[in-house]
């Protein structure tokens, strides 16, 4: 059977991301840690098939698999590989290669199941459990050179996404239609499908496309946007309302790229809009340019939702800033890489500083109840004079 390997990670960069762990393991005395989680599985073996990853503080990983071997050998240039049939059997396995049962073990204890923690704490009973899941977060929210590769085509491919809708919205069309006959053209162009998110019960599809009153309605989701929906049952997103004349269109999308993603919004309308919304998108657009000179390195995320707060309401919109009433999130941004909520989140209380070679979707979004939303969204990457935005497709609103 063959495999298509072309977009494989390269061994250099798998062995950097391991050593880099490495090194975490010795700074806080952690003998090894064990990946299990399909994100950070694939951040640091290049597979994402089924099995265990086991990093030790010194030495080679171990790559014990369950399904499917084969595949997990041609994606993975870890080069330890082994099969195994069930968790119970991974001192075993690690014994049959010459490793220790360790003092100290890592697990990505903010995602774990609880069954699954309880069955590994009786497995390696006797030794003590660690949470490693920050420092991997952490970890990987600062870009490679070859990540920040992938993320750049991603930005490329989402503004050519953006170009299609003049082509596809008219009045009456309803948000649902619309937004199949975008997302084809995103699985066209290569949309891998599926987003993926950290958060507990995170879910998300392509992303948001609603217009108009639909677009303010809330939902569960940690967004500024919700959406009418097709049922209670997805509770966010499009729905089989008809976009009208006179009424922004948000488009608010993700493309999802060889894994990574570039997560960007922009406002559309037919016919055209009216001067208050006009005026308060342009005011997000003025916001977003503060913004971008403002985040850099050693600045903390905190500060800059701060800002961003203060500055909105100066302008008489803080009421409507990125949700409206008791409804609305406390943040402003968020990383994006091979998840869409990764570090930094540019939210209340966040201290962590921001870092240089961070992915950053930056998104000052005003949502009006029973009117809709105007706002942006842009992916960039931080460097050391600001933002180097990412997504480049016009900013203004577009009447079609």
């Amino acid at each position: 059977m063959m495999f298509d390997t072309s977009a494989c990670t390269p061994k250099s960069e798998i062995d950097s991301r391991i050593a880099q762990f490495q090194r975490y393991l010795e700074n806080t005395g952690t003998a090894a840690a064990l990946i299990l989680q399909n994100v950070d599985f694939f951040y640091f073996s290049g597979t994402l098939q089924q099995g265990y990853l086991y990093i030790p503080v010194t030495g080679d990983p171990l790559l014990m698999v369950r399904k499917d071997t084969l595949r997990a050998r041609a994606e993975s240039p870890i080069t330890r590989q082994v099969p195994i049939r069930s968790p119970r059997q991974i001192p075993e396995m690690l014994a049959g290669q010459g490793y220790p049962i360790p003092p100290s073990l890592g697990l990505e204890l903010d995602v774990l199941p609880a069954n699954l923690y309880l069955g590994l704490s009786d497995v390696f009973a006797g030794v003590e459990i660690t949470d490693a899941s920050q420092a991997i977060r952490r970890q990987r929210a600062v870009k490679s050179d070859y990540e920040l590769g992938i993320i750049r085509e991603a930005a490329k491919l989402a503004d050519q996404v953006t170009g299609c809708v003049p082509g596809i919205l008219e009045k009456g069309i309803t948000e649902i239609e619309m937004a199949g006959r975008l997302e084809a053209e995103a699985r066209r162009l290569g949309h891998q499908g599926i987003v993926r998110m950290r958060l507990w019960g995170g879910e998300l599809f392509y992303g948001h496309l609603m217009a108009g009153a639909s677009a303010a309605v809330p939902s569960y989701m940690s967004s500024p946007t919700g959406g009418s929906s097709l049922s209670p049952a997805v509770a966010q997103g499009s729905s089989f309302r008809k976009i009208q004349e006179g009424e922004p269109v948000l488009v608010d999308y993700t493309f999802a790229h060889n894994g990574y993603i570039a997560d960007h919004a922009r406002i559309f309308a037919v016919g055209g809009l009216a001067d208050d919304l006009l005026r308060a998108h342009e005011t997000m657009l003025e916001l977003q340019e503060r913004l971008k000179r403002e985040i850099r390195p050693g600045v903390s995320p905190g500060s800059i939702y701060s800002a961003a707060l203060e500055w909105t309401e100066e302008k008489g919109y803080g009421e409507y800033f990125m949700g409206h009433g008791r409804e609305r999130v406390r943040f402003v941004g968020h990383g994006v890489g091979l998840e869409l909520d990764e570090l930094p989140i540019l939210a209340q209380g966040q201290e962590w500083a921001v870092q240089e070679n961070m992915i950053v979707a930056l998104e000052p979004k005003l949502i009006f109840p029973e009117r809709g939303v105007v706002g942006i969204e842009n992916t960039h990457r931080v460097t050391s004079a600001g933002l180097e935005q990412l997504t480049r497709s016009p900013e203004s609103i577009t009447i079609v």
